[in-house]
């Protein structure tokens, strides 16, 4: 009798891919490896973003004018959603794992936000530039894996990030690191075809909507992780 394996509901999620102009020439990508006790993905490098909270649905009190190509994948894959939820997320948990806000002085909300990731870029003077991210993909873990998400993963801006690097732990390892280094770091084939979907637009200039993202498929039931 064959076993009936139960259907796990993915769950929304939302990453940063932020990329910079290296020391050395070429761009460096921030990435850091997920701790050995954690339930998913375990030691494997991957850039900072998690699960959408509730409280990312709620508006962040600046303007949230996302580029109009982005907005409109965004509806279309989750016409239920707000657009700007998956942004809120991603936001706050690069900010959550790294310790770095992204953005520019500008001017402030009218009242104090009421979320800590938003009070944390008014304290600073800063407005979360909406407009600025591209949307590059949008990845969804295959059924039969223990935990699943249905994943958009926005390019940012490396030199908007304000701040110095620490986190909550969730992330140990972290660095900016030359793109040519993650060939040889532990990374699952999402993250390799992320990043390398994110090279391609920042070193054409990317302009923040000009193209749809892609959605990536998976081969194997479950990613494997690559080694050097």
């Amino acid at each position: 009798m064959t076993e009936t394996v139960p259907l796990v509901r993915p769950v929304d999620a939302a990453g940063i891919v932020l990329l910079r102009d290296g020391a050395q020439g070429g761009p460096e990508v921030l990435m850091g490896r997920r701790h050995g006790k954690a339930k998913f993905l375990p030691d494997i490098y991957v850039f900072p973003g998690g699960r959408v909270d509730p409280q990312d649905r709620l508006p962040s009190g600046f303007e949230e004018h996302l580029a109009p190509g982005v907005e409109t994948a965004l509806r279309r894959a989750a016409p239920r959603k707000r657009p700007a939820t998956y942004l809120r997320a991603a936001i706050r948990e690069t900010f959550e794992e790294t310790g770095l806000l992204i953005g520019a002085p500008g001017p402030q909300p009218a009242h104090p936000p009421q979320s800590d990731i938003w009070r944390q870029f008014a304290e600073r003077g800063l407005v979360p530039r909406f407009e600025a991210f591209d949307f590059i993909c949008r990845a969804i873990t295959p059924p039969g894996s223990h935990r699943r998400y249905n994943s958009r993963f926005f390019l940012g801006d490396g030199a908007a990030a304000q701040g110095q690097l620490a986190g909550d732990g969730e992330l140990v390892d972290l660095a900016w690191r030359p793109v040519e280094a993650m060939a040889s770091m532990n990374v699952v084939d999402v993250t390799e075809y992320v990043l390398a979907e994110a090279v391609r637009r920042w070193r054409r200039g990317h302009r923040p909507g000009a193209e749809n993202p892609a959605l990536f498929r998976y081969i194997k039931d479950v990613a494997k992780p690559r080694r050097g």
